[in-house]
């Protein structure tokens, strides 16, 4: 079958997706990879309401036992976006700063939230993304909403609300419903899916600048090239605290610039501070802890945090960095 008329099929029939489970379940040394438009495909399928879980469950783990490349997440962001109500009908503002938010925190406080209102009252529109609850952890939202940030449920909310307020939070329980129920498995499946990935992604104001923080090490590069294959304007795509897009002030181990077509290393000098926190905090002092940062309260770690932040938001936003952070070559070229 032709890649043509195979992707004619798939899009004006429901489609047997066996063959391709089969084909990413091999196992380690007979797995095949999916193309941009098979992977759409598939999980356009398995987006679906009515969806066989047992499928869903078998290419969920069969992903995870393989790997995604950077032509399937593209791919399987594509098909999300599908499933967007308003997506391409609404845009961000000019300079506008995409924050995927999906890990939440448990070791300390949100600094790269305290940095993006600084980023909104210093003219940088910002949209965040997220999930509301997660177990053992303090995520954005629980945060931002005792900062008065303003929820919206609907592409069409948030647009508005971008303009008019230049911060807005939306769940994926609201953005993405279907995208949602799969991330959701993870209790069930006992690990964490694509679905995840596919979340930070997903920009769905197709905002100028994306911010997205990751906490695999191998995840910087496919998710840099995914978003050279969604056309992404400019993106950092980095390790960060805890998962989170939030940068480190006394090391920064894998920061990849994507720009157009191109993606490049950064590096930054270290601030010779305190190390990141290791010890979980109680939910409460995390959350006061925060909200301490909102008002002004900053510890020297922190404020170098919030310093960095602020030059990633100018840059997502603009494309300027200060002199301080040095472009390097991507290793493997």
């Amino acid at each position: 079958m032709g890649l043509f008329t195979f992707a004619f099929r798939c899009y004006k029939s429901v489609m047997d997706i066996s063959p391709l489970i089969k084909r990413v379940a091999r196992g380690k040394h007979g797995s095949d990879h999916l193309t941009r438009i098979e992977a759409k495909a598939v999980f356009e399928q398995l987006l679906l309401p009515d969806a066989d879980e047992l499928q869903l469950g078998a290419f969920l783990i069969a992903l995870r036992m393989k790997g995604e490349t950077s032509a399937e997440l593209a791919g399987f962001v594509d098909a999300a976006r599908t499933r967007i109500t308003g997506f391409e009908q609404f845009s961000a503002p000019a300079g506008a700063v995409d924050l995927p938010c999906y890990a939440g925190k448990r070791r300390a406080g949100h600094a790269y939230l305290a940095a993006a209102l600084k980023a909104r009252d210093a003219g940088i529109p910002v949209f965040i993304h997220g999930v509301d609850q997660i177990e053992g952890r303090v995520t954005a939202w629980q945060v931002l909403q005792q900062a008065g940030v303003k929820r919206a449920t609907n592409l069409i909310d948030a647009h508005d609300a971008l303009n008019n307020e230049a911060l807005v939070y939306v769940d994926l329980s609201d953005l993405c419903p279907d995208l949602f129920r799969i991330y959701n498995l993870r209790p069930r499946l006992g690990v964490r899916s694509f679905a995840n990935t596919v979340a930070r992604l997903l920009n769905p104001l197709t905002c100028d600048g994306q911010l997205n923080g990751f906490f695999h090490t191998p995840y910087a590069d496919y998710m840099a090239e995914a978003n050279t294959l969604l056309l992404q304007k400019r993106s950092l795509v980095f390790m960060g605290a805890e998962g989170e897009p939030e940068l480190y002030a006394d090391r920064q181990k894998l920061i990849v610039k994507q720009q157009g077509e191109l993606c490049s290393q950064l590096k930054y000098s270290e601030a010779g501070l305190a190390p990141y926190p290791r010890e979980a905090m109680d939910i409460q002092s995390l959350q006061a802890q925060t909200v301490a940062m909102f008002g002004g309260e900053v510890s020297e770690r922190e404020a170098a945090v919030m310093q960095r932040m602020s030059q990633a938001f100018v840059w997502a936003s603009r494309g300027e960095f200060p002199a301080s952070w040095k472009d390097e070559k991507i290793p493997h070229g």
